[in-house]
C-alpha cells in the first residue's frame, strides 16, 4: 500500500484546505495517510480553533468562492478524513509547550512525538509539509 506522510505546521484556513484536501485525495486513492500536527498546525484539529481559522490578509474574497464552489468546511473535511482512515497525530512536545491536552482536540487523534512521525514517514512514498 502507498503511504503518504503529511506534516501540518501552519494554522490558517488555507493551510487547512491544503492539508485535508491532499489527505482525503490520498486516502481516496487507497493510500495509508498520517498527518503530524505541530506548532500552529495544531489549530487545524483544535476543538474550537478549527472552526474559526484565519484567512490570510487580503484574501477574504476566497471565502465566498469556497461557498460558491460548494467546498466543504473544515469540520466536514476533518470528519471525512477520519472516516477514510486518515490518522491524526498531535505533537506531544508542542502540546506541552502550549499547555494543551489531548482533550483540547477533535475526537480520534493520537498524541506522539517526532519519532512517531518518522517511524511512519521513513518508508512513505509521499511526504509533504504544509
Amino acid at each position: 500500500m502507498t503511504k503518504t506522510a503529511i506534516i501540518a505546521s501552519n494554522g490558517s484556513l488555507f493551510d487547512a484546505y491544503k492539508v485535508f484536501n491532499i489527505a482525503t485525495a490520498a486516502a481516496a486513492s487507497d493510500h495509508e495517510v498520517q498527518i503530524f500536527f505541530t506548532f500552529e498546525g495544531l489549530n487545524l484539529i483544535h476543538k474550537e480553533a478549527h472552526k474559526q481559522l484565519a484567512v490570510p490578509e487580503g484574501k477574504e474574497h476566497f471565502q465566498a468562492g469556497f461557498k460558491k464552489a460548494n467546498v466543504p468546511e473544515i469540520p466536514e473535511l476533518i470528519e471525512m478524513a477520519q472516516e477514510m482512515g486518515v490518522k491524526f497525530i498531535g505533537c506531544q512536545m508542542t502540546m506541552d509547550v502550549m499547555g494543551l491536552a489531548k482533550e483540547d482536540f477533535v475526537e480520534g487523534i493520537e498524541v506522539g512525538g517526532a519519532v512517531t512521525y518518522l517511524s511512519f514517514a521513513e518508508d512513505a512514498d509521499v511526504s509533504i509539509t504544509f
